[in-house]
């Protein structure tokens, strides 16, 4: 079966107001976007209901990160639960900003990705590695540690519900963008360790993502690469390109 393209969008900290939040909202429901193609955006948690109940029905929602447990003394956090209940799909977990400026390890992302599996949710699971390790030949080995402890917690059916999302850190925000070539050969080696790893089937069945300065110039090349099969986007989806990007398979 051919996997179907996914195209994420992260607002991260944005929109600011109200007012930009209605924009982009009528930005969305007014799109012609390929049917085709999984689209799925991902608020600042203040305005997940708002969104999830405003936004066209071919548009979901995900939150942005979740807690481990279900309930219990965390404050400023929201568990897997609460997000089922509100009717909310998808959850992003291992963003590199979570990792980096949140110090998550990848046992805690791990712990996160099962909790949220358990609780009925999908997973959009991040991983990437730095400027640093790309240039000392490391990212296939990074990008592995980092695959590693989910592996370890997650069962082979529950991969079912996970899209994985590559993003080269040094490419997130920078204008900088992996090549094609670059991006094909880290999703092929991220479907080589789930074939090692998982299975066979698992591998071959997994929607890998691409992240990191994707925009309606470059995202039309990226889609064509076999291993690719869609984008995690940021800034550009804040923006009207964002639909040009969802809309990158089509002729």
């Amino acid at each position: 079966m051919p996997r179907q393209f996914f195209v994420g969008g992260n607002f991260k900290m944005n929109p600011a107001t109200q007012e930009q939040k209605r924009a982009l909202v009528k930005t969305l429901n007014d799109a012609d976007i390929d049917p085709a193609v999984e689209v799925v955006i991902a608020p600042p948690s203040i305005y997940l209901l708002a969104l999830k109940d405003t936004l066209r029905k071919d548009i979901q929602v995900a939150a942005q990160n979740c807690y481990c447990k279900p309930t219990g003394a965390f404050t400023g956090e929201i568990s897997p639960a609460q997000l089922v209940d509100a009717g909310v799909p998808y959850v992003i977990l291992g963003h590199s900003e979570r990792r980096t400026l949140f110090h998550e390890s990848s046992e805690l992302v791990a712990q996160k990705t099962k909790a949220a599996l358990d609780a009925g949710l999908a997973v959009i699971l991040c991983v990437g590695e730095t400027l640093e390790e790309r240039e000392q030949g490391r990212t296939a080995q990074v990008v592995e540690a980092q695959l590693q402890p989910v592996v370890q917690v997650v069962g082979e059916k529950d991969w079912s519900k996970i899209v994985v999302a590559y993003e080269p850190v040094w490419a997130i925000g920078t204008g900088k963008v992996a090549t094609s070539a670059q991006a094909q050969e880290a999703h092929d080696n991220i479907r080589r360790f789930l074939a090692k790893a998982v299975s066979p089937a698992v591998a071959e069945s997994t929607r890998i993502i691409y992240g990191g300065s994707v925009t309606a110039a470059n995202c039309k090349e990226l889609a064509t690469q076999p291993d690719v099969d869609g984008f995690l986007v940021g800034g550009a989806s804040l923006k009207p390109e964002f639909i040009q990007i969802i809309n990158a398979k089509r002729a």
